[in-house]
């Protein structure tokens, strides 16, 4: 399908409720910088996800924050399933002032299928307890007691995190959650300072993030693998596995590449998983940026429509056999033969970021 300001412009106007992170203009020291916020999913096309033998329950912690979740807008599919895809989007406030935002997106590794394990649950649970953290937390220099244990750190209102700190709190969540008795997931977690508009990133696998700045790729996440299509990932091995999971990867979060940066005015951050980057390509998610700011719109819109636009482009592109892909290139280069798009689950959340002084 091809795209022109047109189609930009009726999925702006039809982009209905927006998720905007804003600091309080009534506070007597506003925040210099405003985070603009949206995500968008879609599950692994012709292939139904298969579901839970024992889904979670609906009204349950992770159940219910889970349903909530995926309640949000998204234009790209009349499925509200994600597939073995998840993702958190959550603003860090110290008391009543919003600091930032923190977000993220997991990818259940699917080869658990086999051993009766559905991917889903584990990625679920991850960005779960990445949400739970991060509620208590603002995006600001780490000033944590060294001499509290992780569960007394949780009780300090307002303590300082980073997105690796947060990767690993929430990791030991996944660990003690007796509902995930095995899984493993990749993890890409992402913290925006409203104060000094700087970004920090733990990414662990092959999801990931770039920065788009002045019509260009500023910066890219290079993705963590063993070998190819083999990404480095958080595991949970069932108990009792003995001698049947010894070849499983299992990784740290201490693993996971941090990076940090200061963003600008008119920055766009979008994080991913490997369903977007092994079927499209940097340059294109540049392109339907700037067809969408072409289109015009609040940056509300812009964003939903930027996320909601790439994921729609991407599905597309797995279907294509007859065009390059990423995954192919990639393929090609460890001496595999693979042709056009890879079908897989995929999900994005984009920030764009606004300087107001």
């Amino acid at each position: 399908m091809a795209w022109n300001t047109l189609t930009c412009a009726a999925l702006a106007r039809n982009a209905s409720r927006r998720l905007h992170h804003r600091a309080l203009s009534t506070h007597p020291n506003p925040r210099p910088y405003t985070f603009h916020i949206g995500a968008s999913w879609a599950g692994k096309p012709n292939e139904p996800h298969q579901r839970p033998k024992v889904p979670w329950p609906a009204d349950g912690l992770i159940g219910s924050w889970r349903d909530r979740t995926l309640a949000r807008p998204n234009r790209t599919t009349t499925s509200k399933d994600a597939g073995e895809d998840f993702f958190f989007i959550q603003e860090m406030r110290n008391q009543s002032i919003l600091e930032g935002v923190s977000f993220g997106v997991a990818d259940g590794v699917g080869g658990w299928v086999d051993s009766g394990v559905d991917p889903s649950l584990f990625s679920q649970a991850l960005m779960y307890h990445s949400h739970r953290y991060s509620r208590n937390a603002w995006a600001g220099e780490p000033e944590i007691d060294p001499t509290l244990d992780y569960e007394e750190r949780e009780q300090i209102e307002g303590w300082e995190m980073t997105p690796y700190e947060c990767l690993d709190l929430a990791y030991g969540g996944v660990l003690r959650e007796k509902f995930v008795q095995a899984g493993s997931s990749t993890a890409c977690i992402i913290s925006l300072n409203a104060s000094s508009g700087l970004l920090r990133s733990a990414n662990l696998g092959d999801s990931g993030f770039l920065i788009i700045r002045s019509s260009a790729v500023h910066y890219r996440q290079r993705a963590q693998t063993h070998f190819f299509n083999c990404p480095k990932q958080l595991t949970k091995l069932p108990a009792n596995s003995g001698r049947r999971f010894s070849r499983a990867c299992i990784d740290s979060p201490s693993e996971a590449d941090v990076f940090e940066t200061k963003l600008r005015d008119g920055d766009i951050v979008i994080a991913y998983t490997d369903g977007l980057s092994d079927n499209v390509f940097p340059s294109e998610m540049v392109t339907i940026c700037s067809l969408v700011a072409r289109a015009g719109g609040t940056e509300e819109e812009q964003v939903q429509a930027i996320a909601d636009r790439i994921v729609e482009y991407a599905r597309q592109c797995m279907k294509n056999k007859n065009r390059v892909s990423p995954f192919e290139r990639d393929a090609a280069r460890q001496g595999m033969f693979f042709r056009g798009g890879k079908p897989d689950d995929v999900t994005v959340v984009v920030a764009i970021v606004h300087e107001t002084s």
